[in-house]
């Protein structure tokens, strides 16, 4: 390994890892990450806490100001922004929500050369959505002048040079609400064919039968990545790569790959295991996800392809730890 990225790595410092590779976090801000990405007493008198339930218990996360994210860039190069799965930028009157002012302050403290990477509201990718303790069908579900409006288009105006990308990430189809992968892809094709073409779309289906021809050809056709998901009820990585035919879809030559939870482990159960998210959990740590993770960075080097890798603290504890052994294992297997 290089003396001075191994150095860099001691310090989680992981901009300079590779000119085609992004490492960064689902979400940002954790008081858990002090002394990793966050100088030690920096925000100790203006870190807030958060309740937060998740499934029957509940869980006080210490958040620090939105100031913080100058720091994190200084460690990472792309930032995936959570919060916008919730709620859109504009609201049905037309107003900016609360969602849009948060945007706007995490691109003033964001230089031109930070990524910030969005996912699109669930309002626009759900097909069941939960309402009142209840999933109901979401008639909203890829509009495409809602996604256009309501999102895309101040999306884009806030953020400018730094928009890494667009996460579109559809829910686990239960058996009998499933759609066939046929009607998907028609639903796909549709919806894509009606909103403005843009190279930086990223699809993730937590269905696998959905990860099929019909679906692929669709992404193909409108360069549409396929996000490469480390999650609950999906397959290993370097299984859902294979059911594409080893293909990478994007047309802006990009692919993100993205670490939530250990496989076969319910995200309430993945959280509660990883709070406070400030160490590694053991036995949490998936070790093939982070061989397959370094190995299609690898590939996708080779192939000419920029990979972004976001992983979440819930994949096993703390994201810059996990962050440290996947660059750590890159470095290794790449040819010097």
């Amino acid at each position: 390994m290089d003396e001075m990225k191994g150095s860099a790595l001691e310090n989680f410092r992981f901009r300079d890892l590779h000119p085609g590779i992004l490492m960064g976090t689902a979400s940002d801000r954790y008081a858990g990450w002090t002394g990793q990405v966050y100088s030690e007493n920096r925000y100790e008198k203006s870190i807030t806490p958060r309740v937060k339930k998740v499934g029957s218990r509940t869980f006080t996360e210490e958040v620090l100001p939105v100031e913080s994210v100058r720091e994190y860039f200084q460690h990472f190069r792309v930032l995936e922004i959570d919060y916008t799965f919730y709620r859109p930028l504009i609201d049905s009157s037309g107003m900016p929500t609360q969602n849009f002012y948060l945007l706007r302050s995490y691109r003033q403290y964001a230089d031109e050369e930070d990524r910030l990477l969005l996912k699109v509201p669930q309002f626009i990718t759900a097909k069941r959505i939960l309402r009142n303790g209840a999933y109901i069908e979401n008639d909203t579900y890829l509009s495409s002048e809602l996604f256009t409006h309501r999102f895309y288009e101040p999306a884009v105006e806030i953020l400018d040079s730094c928009l890494h990308g667009f996460v579109f990430e559809q829910e686990y189809q239960r058996k009998q609400d499933r759609t066939s992968p046929e009607r998907q892809a028609e639903e796909l094709d549709r919806f894509f064919s009606s909103v403005p073409a843009d190279p930086r779309y990223h699809l993730e289906l937590r269905t696998e039968r959905l990860l099929s021809a019909p679906v692929f050809d669709v992404l193909e056709k409108h360069g549409v990545g396929q996000v490469l998901s480390h999650w609950t009820w999906l397959s290993p990585l370097s299984r859902q790569f294979s059911l594409s035919g080893r293909r990478f879809f994007n047309g802006g030559k990009r692919c993100v790959i993205r670490l939530m939870t250990p496989r076969d482990v319910r995200y309430e159960d993945a959280y509660a295991l990883a709070h406070p998210f400030n160490a590694l959990v053991d036995g949490m740590l998936d070790r093939k996800m982070v061989t397959d993770t370094a190995e299609l960075m690898i590939l996708g080097i080779n192939e000419g392809i920029e990979v972004t890798v976001i992983v979440n603290n819930r994949s096993g504890g703390n994201a810059p730890l996990i962050v440290q052994k996947i660059s750590r294992q890159f470095l290794d297997m790449i040819p010097h």
